[in-house]
């Protein structure tokens, strides 16, 4: 495939004579040119390693470098030789290899494969052959640590973060953002499979993701509680996918009997009406069962907080009879010693500091008397000119403020309750053209779709 419209080229890829030299082959022996080679070596890993990022991505090969690079229907010659001293420095890695060197002690083999499958590996490939094939797959180092680091957050912050074990295909959606293809979440899921990150395994066909728990240094493997609690999150995500779904079948079952009684059809108004409370007591039924999934995920979680409340204590216990280790009753009498010192010798220097402040006193009191007669002289003139505030009452007497109301009427309302009912049979429901029949009694006004 051509990738070439969807990364990034450098500016001088429009520039034919530096552009003829890029695309030339490697002199056989670096120490010809030096410079030249080194040169070119850096500009076409450095390509290589962006056209990747660009991609999300984190494997090449020659045969799609070749088509990626190609300009004026010409491909670079030496790209072979690029990928050889990347391999030879440790930038890259044949997927095989990289694969392989998953702790067989920690992993076994065959998990590996689950990730990495299918590959093209050739007796070359197997061993070692320094050749590079066309469609020979390699792992970029740098770029896959950097996504299972992306993968790994992603995880952390979603959803999934209260599930210790993730199904690969709700992986794969999760990390859709950040993976170009499933490939590239395989490669990022071997590297934290070798970080002791994630256990990848199988359960009953289905391929199963374990990660590592926050504060801890590495996954431990999938035991039956790690899948009794996969199967009931499982469970609960189903369940209530199936209790929304039939909540929408009610909502249109009562619409269309809203439909039907405004076209006069009652009967199979009703009818509607009734398959509307199957659908409910279905429902009813199934969120019965998913409240008490969930209250026993609840009561796990619980008990997975109270048994991480219990090691901080236990370690909180540990650090505290270390850290007195040392301390002895002697020592603690002679530390509180020399504090009862230190704290003797603090009164003395500010018993003297406060004996020789006695005139700095006094001339505190004559500022402020200065300060007090300027503020009786900034008075403005105009204070004096105000009228007196008068010393009378002003509120009105109670008495005179309710003999200015108007009298209470005294007569009782006389509103009937046939009178009310007669109201209400008034009222008119305009729907379609239709108008709602009279009433005897309030208690009959019925939603029609009930």
């Amino acid at each position: 495939m051509s990738n070439s419209a969807e990364i990034t080229l450098p500016l001088e890829w429009d520039d034919d004579e530096r552009m003829n030299f890029m695309f030339s082959d490697f002199k056989e022996n670096r120490d010809v040119n030096t410079t030249d080679w080194d040169s070119k070596m850096d500009f076409w890993t450095a390509l290589i390693v962006k056209s990747c990022k660009d991609r999300r991505t984190v494997c090449v090969n020659l045969q799609e470098l070749n088509k990626i690079f190609k300009r004026k229907e010409k491909s670079p010659l030496g790209l072979a030789t690029v990928i050889q001293s990347m391999a030879t420095c440790g930038k890259i890695q044949r997927e095989s290899e990289f694969a392989a060197n998953v702790d067989c002690g920690w992993l076994s083999w065959g998990v590996g494969l689950l990730l990495v499958k299918p590959l093209k590996w050739t007796f070359s490939t197997l061993l070692g052959s320094s050749r590079v094939h066309l469609e020979e797959s390699f792992v970029i180092i740098e770029l896959v640590k950097e996504k299972a680091a992306e993968l790994l957050r992603v995880y952390r912050s979603s959803e999934f973060s209260s599930c210790s074990i993730v199904s690969f295909q709700d992986l794969c959606t999760l990390s859709s953002n950040i993976c170009a293809d499933e490939s590239t979440l395989c490669m990022a899921l071997l590297q934290l499979q070798r970080d002791k990150q994630v256990m990848v395994s199988l359960h009953e066909g289905e391929k199963i993701v374990k990660f590592c728990l926050p504060g801890q240094d590495r996954v431990s493997a999938v035991s039956d509680v790690d899948i009794g609690i996969y199967q009931l999150q499982r469970s609960e995500k189903l369940l209530g996918e199936r209790v929304e779904k039939l909540g929408l079948e009610a909502d249109k079952c009562k619409e269309e009997a809203r439909i039907l009684l405004r076209e006069g059809k009652k009967s199979q108004a009703l009818r509607c009406l009734r398959g509307r409370k199957r659908v409910e007591k279905r429902a009813d039924n199934l969120f019965a069962k998913l409240e008490s999934i969930r209250e026993i995920l609840d009561r796990i979680a619980q008990s997975q907080s109270d048994k991480m409340v219990m090691q901080a204590y236990q370690a909180g216990v540990a650090a505290l009879r270390l850290s007195l280790k040392d301390v002895t009753v002697e020592r603690a009498e002679s530390l509180v010693d020399q504090i009862q010192e230190l704290c003797d010798t603090q009164d003395e220097v500010n018993q003297t500091i406060s004996s020789g402040v006695t005139a700095a006193d006094e001339d505190m009191d004559e500022l402020e008397e200065e300060l007090k007669s300027l503020l009786n002289e900034s008075k403005p003139d105009s204070v004096s000119g105000l009228p007196t505030v008068p010393a009378n009452n002003l509120q009105p007497s109670a008495v005179s403020i309710f003999s200015s109301l108007p009298d209470v009427p005294q007569r009782p309302l006389n509103i009937s309750t046939e009178q009310l009912e007669e109201e209400l049979n008034q009222l008119t429901l305009t729907d379609s053209g239709f108008q709602q029949k009279k009433l005897t009694s309030p208690a009959k006004i019925l939603d029609p779709a009930q």
